[in-house]
C-alpha cells in the first residue's frame, strides 16, 4: 500500500513489519511492550471515543506529554478522524499554554504528569475553549485517558471513522507546531500530511538500519525532528524504546542496546565529555593509552575505518565507548544545531557515526542530511539534499528550500507567512553554501551583527571553534553596535575541577573556577590561538565569565536547546557593561 497520509504508516507497518515490540516503555521498572496489532487497534479505539465526545474534523487537539507510546496513540487517533493534533512542550510557562491553547483554539488537552498537569489547569482558566484534560499518568482527581476507551468500545462509530479517512487528503492540514522561538511568541507552523509523510518517505532508504532494529527515543516528541524520525521508525519496521528520561539515558541505553538514536549538539557535547571525564579518571598506562587513542580518534577522516586507534586501542579504549552506549550503535543522527566537526570525528573515529542533518520545522523538518552510504557524508557539512527537495541559495546567501516538505504556512499569519514564502521557495533565515553536492550552513542570518564600526559578524562560526576548548562549555560571542567583539563564557566546569587538581589549584566550585586568574589565562590562551582563524574584526577581544550553565529551565536555552540570545543578553546585561565600560549603553 503507497503511505500518503500520516495514519497510513501503522497499517503499513503491521502489513509488512508486525512487531511484538514495536512501542516499548518502562512501567513499575520493567519493560512493557506493545505490539503494532495493539498500536493499531488502541488507535482505532481512541479515535472512536473521541468521535463520542464529539470531536468534528478540523478540531483542534493539544499534547503535552514525555516521551512514551501514548502520544504514538494519540497522534494516530487524532489525525484519521480529521482532528489537528497540537504538541507542545512540556517546560513551557503557564502563560505559553494560555497563548497556544486560545490561539489555536484547543478542544482538548492530553498531558502526562502531575507537574504539567498543574501548569494546564492553570492555564485553562483563562482559555474557555478547553473543554476538559485527559492524564496519560493516573493523578488523583484528574480524568485518566483509559476512562475513554469505555466510551462505545465495540468501535460503534467504526463507519464513520472510514468515512473521514476517507475524505481526508494528503495536503490536508494535519498538525500546528508552535516553534519555540529564541525571541517573541511562539509561531504556529501549519504541516500537512504530505509534509510528514513525503520527509519520512525520502529519508527510508538513507536509514541504515534493518526492520527488528531498536531505536531510542528521548527528544521531544512535540517536536518535528523526532516525530518524523518516530514515523520512519514505524515505517521502517524499527522497534521505538522511550527513555526514561534525560538523566537515565546512559541506564537505558545499556539496557536497549539500540543501533540508533537521535541527538542534538549540546548532548552530544555532554557525552565526549562524560567519556573525556572518565579517561581522566585513569592512571598509568591506561591513561596514556586513552588520551592516546583519542587523539588518534580526533584525526579521522571520512574513508578511513572505524577504530583508527588500531586492535589495542579498539580493544582497550574505543570497544569501552562503544559499550557505554550499548554496544550495537550503527549511527547517531544529529539536528537542531551545528555540531563541532571535533566532535564529529572524534565519534566516527571511535566507531559511532554520526550523521548531521538540517532541517528546520517549517520544512517537516529534514532539508539534507548525512549518511552512511558510499559518498553519503563529508564532515564540516549537513550532506546532501532530500530526493524531491530543492534547495538554491540566494544572492545573499540565504538557504532556499522548495519541496513536498515546505509547511502550509503560519497559522492565522498571513503576512508573516508571505514574508518568508516568495514563489514557493521558503526562506530559512540561515545562510549557507554548496560544498560540492553537500551543503554547509555557515550561520544564521538574524544572529549577524554590526559593530559600531560597520563591519558585520557572524556569531556562529565562530562560537562553533572556540567550544572546541576544552575549557569551554557554551558560548555566546557578543558586539552588536560596539567597537569590537566580545563572549560571555560558560566554563566547563567538570573538566576543569579535574584539570585544577592534576595542578593543583584549589579550584572547588564554580565561582571559585570564574575567579581564579590561572583557569582565566588558560580560557583565554585557547580564544586567542582560535582567534588567529578568524579576521580582526570577527576576533574576541574580551571575555566575561558565567558560574552556572545555561539550560531550558533558566530561560536561556529554547526546548531543543539553542541560546536565547536577547534573554540571555538582558540576564547579563551587568557583564556587558564590565567589557564595554562606557561604550555599554
Amino acid at each position: 500500500m503507497e503511505i500518503k497520509r500520516t495514519f497510513d504508516i501503522l497499517p503499513y507497518a503491521l502489513s509488512k513489519y508486525p512487531l511484538d515490540n514495536c512501542l516499548v516503555s518502562k512501567e513499575n521498572g520493567k519493560w512493557e511492550s506493545i505490539s503494532t496489532q495493539e498500536y493499531f487497534d488502541k488507535a482505532n479505539e481512541l479515535s472512536n471515543a473521541l468521535i463520542e465526545l464529539g470531536v468534528q474534523p478540523g478540531d483542534r487537539i493539544a499534547s503535552i506529554n514525555n516521551n512514551r507510546p501514548e502520544w504514538n496513540i494519540l497522534n494516530v487517533a487524532v489525525a484519521q478522524i480529521g482532528a489537528i493534533l497540537c504538541p507542545m512542550y512540556p517546560t513551557i510557562s503557564a502563560d505559553d499554554y494560555v497563548y497556544i491553547f486560545n490561539h489555536s483554539q484547543v478542544s482538548y488537552v492530553f498531558v502526562s504528569d502531575e507537574e504539567i498537569l498543574g501548569k494546564v489547569l492553570k492555564a485553562k482558566e483563562n482559555s474557555t475553549l478547553v473543554k476538559d484534560v485527559f492524564t496519560f499518568d493516573k493523578i488523583e482527581n484528574a480524568k485518566h485517558w483509559s476512562e475513554l476507551f469505555k466510551l462505545n468500545n465495540e468501535l460503534q462509530h467504526k463507519d464513520e471513522i472510514s468515512k473521514r479517512k476517507e475524505a481526508i487528503l494528503e495536503t490536508d492540514l494535519v498538525t500546528i507546531i508552535y516553534t519555540s522561538g529564541t525571541t517573541g511568541k511562539p509561531k504556529g507552523v501549519m504541516l500537512s500530511h504530505q509534509n510528514l509523510v513525503s520527509n519520512a518517505v525520502a529519508a527510508q532508504p538513507l536509514l541504515p538500519c534493518s526492520p527488528g532494529d531498536k531505536a531510542l527515543s528521548f527528544l521531544p516528541v512535540c517536536h518535528v525532528f523526532e516525530r518524523t524520525l518516530l514515523n520512519l521508525y514505524v515505517q521502517s519496521g524499527i522497534s521505538i524504546y522511550y527513555a526514561e528520561s534525560i538523566e537515565s539515558l546512559g541506564d537505558n541505553l545499556k539496557e536497549i542496546k539500540p543501533e540508533i538514536f537521535t541527538a542534538v549538539p549540546r548532548l552530544i557535547e555532554k557525552l565526549y565529555d562524560k567519556i573525556i571525564a572518565g579517561g581522566n579518571q585513569k592512571s598509568g598506562v591506561i591513561k596514556k593509552l586513552f588520551f592516546w587513542a583519542v587523539e588518534k580518534a580526533n584525526q579521522y577522516e571520512v574513508g578511513q575505518s572505524a577504530g583508527i586507534g588500531g586492535a589495542i586501542a579498539n580493544k582497550l579504549i574505543y570497544s569501552k565507548i562503544q559499550a557505554g552506549l550499548g554496544g550495537n550503535i550503527k549511527c547517531i543522527v544529529s539536528g537542531s544545531a551545528a555540531l563541532q566537526p571535533r566532535l564529529t570525528k572524534f565519534f566516527w573515529g571511535v566507531g559511532l557515526p554520526i550523521l548531521e542533518g538540517y532541517g528546520l520545522t517549517e520544512t517537516s523538518p529534514t532539508v539534507a542530511v548525512n549518511t552512511l552510504l558510499p559518498g553519503g557524508t563529508k564532515f564540516s557539512t549537513v550532506g546532501k539534499v532530500l530526493d524531491k527537495v530543492s534547495v538554491k541559495i540566494a544572492e545573499d546567501g540565504e538557504i532556499l528550500v522548495k519541496g513536498p516538505n515546505v509547511m502550509l504556512g503560519y497559522y492565522k499569519d498571513e503576512n508573516l507567512t508571505q514574508e518568508v514564502m516568495t514563489d514557493g521557495w521558503f526562506h530559512t533565515g540561515d545562510i549557507g553554501i554548496f560544498d560540492g553536492e553537500y551543503l554547509k550552513i555557515t550561520d544564521r542570518k538574524k544572529e549577524i551583527f554590526k559593530t559600531s564600526g560597520g563591519k558585520y559578524v557572524a556569531p556562529g562560526p565562530i562560537e562553533n571553534t572556540m567550544k572546541a576548548s576544552p575549557f569551554i562549555e557554551q558560548i555566546m560571542v557578543i558586539g552588536e553596535g560596539k567597537k569590537h567583539a566580545a563572549a560571555l563564557v560558560v566554563p566547563a566546569f567538570v573538566y576543569i575541577k579535574e584539570w585544577c587538581k592534576d595542578q593543583g589549584i584549589p579550584c572547588s566550585t564554580n565561582d571559585e573556577i570564574c575567579s581564579n586568574e590561572t583557569v582565566r589565562k588558560a580560557i583565554n590562551t585557547d580564544i586567542d590561538n582560535f582567534n588567529q582563524k578568524f579576521g580582526k574584526v570577527e576576533q574576541i577581544k574580551k571575555i566575561e565569565l558565567i558560574n552556572s550553565d545555561w539550560t531550558i529551565l533558566g530561560g536561556e536555552l529554547t526546548p531543543t536547546m539553542k541560546p536565547k540570545r536577547k534573554p540571555i543578553l538582558k540576564k547579563y546585561d551587568h557583564l556587558l557593561k564590565k567589557i564595554y565600560g562606557d561604550d555599554h549603553c
